[in-house]
């Protein structure tokens, strides 16, 4: 599958259709360095949220760029390696090593020697691209290096003119777009960030604040109305203040560096530093403040009146309740930041300064909500103790994600699901009134708002002890390594979820299949095989076009195909055939075939033959991509891309094996 991606494009690009990705577009100059050498320079312009894997990758890693220079004919000598940029290097936890990849522009160059009469050079460059949502077969894109011109010649990409070929396509198209997930995304920052922010209210560094500020603005004040506006840019400021915050957070990373935080060993361990040092302030070790003397400075220029006294009264406020909001923000910040969207600490820290400044302008509009407000007292002590409690288990799931880049199977599921079981079990003795620590107001009863939620933190403590032999846990599915990542991946309520007779029969496969673990799902990796089977027992056939590298192939595979209702219809309804378009094995002689995208060229590998598969008859070139077909090989339902939503990929399962049975 030479070009194939290219090709196809340019092919369909008449027709409106947009689902195959070109999001590499290379162009090439030559350097005159003698009267014999030159140097030929590969410029890859690379679309934002894509990146281009280095010439260096590890073994079994991803597909690497290489390049192939023509001299055949002896008209040239190659001289030393090809070169290439910086790069950014990052622990891919697909892979579970170091890969180096270009986001943005790359630039190789190759030094050569002219033996003789050269007008260009020819040459191809094979590479893999990848985004956070999904990868692209391997693509060879020809180069050519005019020698005669030095100047940038953009490759231009002839479109195939096999017939047959256009024919061929079919007409099904797949919704890939993801932009509502990264919208979701946003919203669940700011949610809880939100939640996060009347968290703080409630701490001894602000609660007593609101109070005494709005006491403040409308006594000031010449009227009620003019308190209120005052008020209100008060609280302005204070969303001002922090939004600023993450800001500088986001410029100081950068997006390329937000999407690397998730899985780089090094950020992920900070970070669960940071949050451990974060949590023992809480628990009363000790506070963290930020210098007297910034507060004080900040609190003379308060005087000066007007907007800009109101502006440095906010500032004073986040600075002198920074030893009770700095451990929430940072948090906040980590958990955004970590995302991987760029705007993702800008709308924290907005989620968390709205909730802060809200209560200020709503009480100083009525001031007589002031006298339903609780008195201060060792309440908001419990409040700090309890946040720390919290932080001390989030950061565990950062050091869980280094490990998992790690493999070093220092904190496997049981090890995290038993420090949690830990954690929550001392927040529970400690709202029971069994635990004391430093700042605590001697307890004489426990109220039934302390109670209530210790018997919560209880429950919850209980819910997670299962999980200790293999219990799926799905409340907190997103803070464990998964079920795989364990000393017993096999464990009680997870190896036989959603039955089937194939499990209890592992030493009696057919030809060509295997069981994929730990699921025990029936599997071929050959369509043929696949197929004969699957016309052998009378079942429809679900084609899995996947990849090694395909990182949205996994989160399916680990969060949506272990669901009861979903496993049961894969183990003992369909025939599974995952077709792996980056597989680099090479075809054997007899397999070997011309391309039908690029006549003249020849489908060398295993990953060429399922990725034009899927190319010429789905007109998409994304991973995961699911069909559902009869015997005739004829489609049961439009096919679908990525579907995190378990009830909507169930509802498709169904509807397709419906229409086969009928």
């Amino acid at each position: 599958m030479k070009k194939l991606i290219l090709i196809v494009v340019l092919t369909f690009s008449t027709i409106g259709f947009s689902q195959i990705f070109e999001p590499v577009k290379w162009s090439t100059s030559v350097e005159k360095i003698s009267d014999t050498e030159y140097k030929l320079i590969s410029k890859a312009s690379i679309e934002p949220g894509w990146h281009l894997y280095s010439q260096n990758v590890p073994e079994d890693g991803p597909i690497p760029t290489t390049f192939t220079y023509d001299d055949a004919n002896g008209a040239f000598k190659i001289v030393g390696n090809t070169s290439e940029g910086e790069g950014h290097t990052v622990d891919d936890p697909v892979f579970k090593m170091k890969i180096k990849f270009f986001e943005g522009n790359a630039v190789f160059e190759q030094n050569i020697e002219v033996l003789g009469d050269k007008a260009a050079i020819e040459g191809f460059v094979e590479f893999m691209v990848c985004n956070d949502e999904q990868c692209l077969p391997p693509t060879e894109v020809d180069l050519v290096f005019n020698l005669s011109k030095e100047k940038a010649a953009v490759v231009k990409i002839v479109p195939a003119s096999d017939s047959e070929t256009s024919a061929a396509l079919s007409e099904h198209k797949v919704d890939t777009s993801k932009s509502g997930e990264s919208k979701r995304s946003l919203w669940g920052t700011f949610i809880l960030a939100f939640l996060f922010g009347f968290t703080a209210l409630l701490t001894p560094c602000v609660f007593p604040m609101i109070p005494m500020t709005v006491s403040f603005f409308t006594k000031q004040s010449k009227n009620k109305s003019e308190g209120i506006r005052n008020a209100i840019i008060y609280g302005v400021c204070i969303i001002v203040i922090y939004v600023l915050l993450g800001v500088f957070v986001s410029a100081i990373f950068g997006p390329s560096a937000l999407n690397a935080l998730a899985t780089n060993i090094w950020f992920n361990i900070i970070f669960f530093l940071l949050l451990i040092i974060f949590a023992v302030s809480f628990l009363g070790a000790f506070e963290i403040m930020l210098p007297n003397s910034w507060a004080n400075k900040v609190d003379s220029q308060a005087d000066r009146g007007g907007y800009i006294g109101i502006f440095f009264m906010a500032l004073a406020l986040a600075i002198v309740s920074f030893s009770c909001t700095g451990p929430i923000v940072g948090t906040i910040l980590v958990e955004a930041a970590a995302g991987g969207d760029k705007i993702g600490p800008v709308v924290g820290m907005f989620g968390f300064s709205l909730a802060i400044a809200l209560p200020f302008a709503l009480f100083a509009a009525f001031p007589g909500w002031l006298n339903s407000l609780p008195k201060s007292g060792g309440w908001l002590n419990t409040v700090k103790v309890v946040l720390g409690f919290l932080e001390l288990a989030l950061a565990f799931k950062f050091l869980s994600q280094a490990d998992l880049v790690l493999q070093a199977h220092f904190l496997e599921r049981e090890v995290f699901i038993a420090i949690w079981i830990a954690i929550f079990g001392a927040l529970a003795f400690y709202l029971f009134g069994k635990i004391q620590l430093p700042h605590d107001s001697p307890l004489t009863h426990i109220s039934v708002g302390r109670l209530s939620l210790g018997l919560i933190v209880l429950s919850f403590t209980i819910y997670m002890i299962p999980g200790l032999w293999g219990a799926p846990l799905n409340l907190i599915s997103a803070f464990p390594p998964p079920q795989e990542y364990s000393e017993s991946p096999y464990g009680v309520g997870f190896s036989k979820v959603g039955g089937g007779s194939v499990s209890e029969n592992h030493n009696n496969l057919p030809e060509g299949a295997h069981l994929l673990a730990p699921h025990d799902i029936l599997a071929f990796n050959d369509y043929d095989k696949g197929l004969a089977y699957a016309k052998e027992v009378g079942k429809p056939v679900m084609i899995d076009f996947t990849g090694w590298a395909c990182v949205n192939c996994r989160k399916m595979e680990q969060n949506v195909w272990p669901k009861p209702e979903v496993l049961q219809i894969l183990k003992n309804d369909v025939v599974l055939i995952s077709l792996y378009v980056d597989d680099k094995r090479k075809l054997e002689a007899d397999e070997v075939v011309d391309s039908k995208l690029k006549p003249g060229k020849k489908l060398k590998y295993i990953g060429q033959k399922w990725s034009e598969l899927q190319t010429i008859k789905y007109k998409a070139n994304s991973q995961p991509f699911y069909v559902l077909m009869d015997h005739n090989e004829d489609n049961l339902i439009d096919p679908v891309a990525y579907t995190p939503d378990v009830d909507e990929y169930h509802t498709w399962l169904k509807e397709g094996v419906s229409k086969f049975q009928k």
